[in-house]
């Protein structure tokens, strides 16, 4: 019985390796090349013979339609530089509708400024303005006689845009002059002191009697006239051009 066994494991393990010796066989043809290459891969020349002969002309190796490859052509030569972009045209347009709209803005722009500058004139008399209220309208002469009690100084908006007192006399009249309200110090808008019966400055303390002329300082000058007119029944201020009734001297706002 052992021998038996014996026998029976020793023809196993002769199975066992027949298997794998099979295994390994198989598992090399599976890598290895085919028919008709040689070991790097490629062609043998005897098999790229036969496979040319068999394929005839229209497929030899390197030209499957048979043909003879055409003669290569030189390139065409260059054209000679002539100093011209293709689209130059273009360019130069662009740039001229560049140049033109920056150029355009600022021509106008100092036309534009000055005329805002300049105050804008209305019509009256004697190259005067139209003098205006706080609210933009034209000041006529009896509206603003009735609404005034004698002896009041209001502003107005006047030449230059400069606050302007108009005076009422005493007889209910307008006065044949306007008082500039900017201090002759520093620009500040004096206001009308009823109590005290002066312009009286808050910036520094300069004062002005009742028709603008300094009785203290630090103001150097009276304030300015401006003549009062009317023209179709609206009040008129123009520049005061005449001798300074209150000094006697040349007005120095001219």
């Amino acid at each position: 019985a052992s021998g038996s066994r014996g026998a029976s494991l020793v023809s196993g393990r002769s199975m066992l390796r027949s298997l794998v010796v099979l295994s390994a066989c198989a598992a090399a043809s599976a890598f290895a090349p085919t028919s008709g290459f040689v070991g790097t891969g490629r062609l043998s020349p005897a098999d790229k013979a036969r496979s040319s002969a068999s394929a005839g002309p229209q497929m030899q190796f390197g030209n499957p339609f048979g043909t003879q490859p055409a003669a290569s052509q030189p390139p065409p030569p260059m054209p000679a530089p002539t100093g011209m972009v293709p689209d130059m045209g273009r360019r130069n347009m662009m740039n001229a509708l560049l140049l033109g709209s920056v150029a355009g803005p600022l021509l106008v722009l100092p036309a534009v400024l000055i005329s805002f500058l300049v105050p804008a004139k209305s019509g009256g008399g004697g190259g005067g303005i139209v003098a205006k209220d706080a609210l933009g309208n034209d000041v006529k002469v009896d509206d603003w006689i009735k609404a005034k009690g004698p002896g009041d100084r209001s502003l107005v908006q006047g030449l230059k845009g400069d606050a302007t007192y108009l005076i009422v006399n005493d007889d209910k009249t307008l006065e044949k002059f306007g008082v500039n309200a900017v201090c002759t110090h520093l620009g500040c808008v004096v206001p009308w002191n009823k109590s005290a019966n002066k312009f009286c400055c808050p910036c520094h303390g300069s004062q002005y009697d009742k028709n603008g002329k300094v009785v203290r300082g630090p103001a150097p000058l009276s304030l300015a006239l401006a003549k009062r007119g009317e023209s179709d029944g609206k009040v008129t201020l123009a520049t005061w051009s005449e001798t300074d009734f209150r000094t006697g001297e040349k007005p120095w706002w001219k």
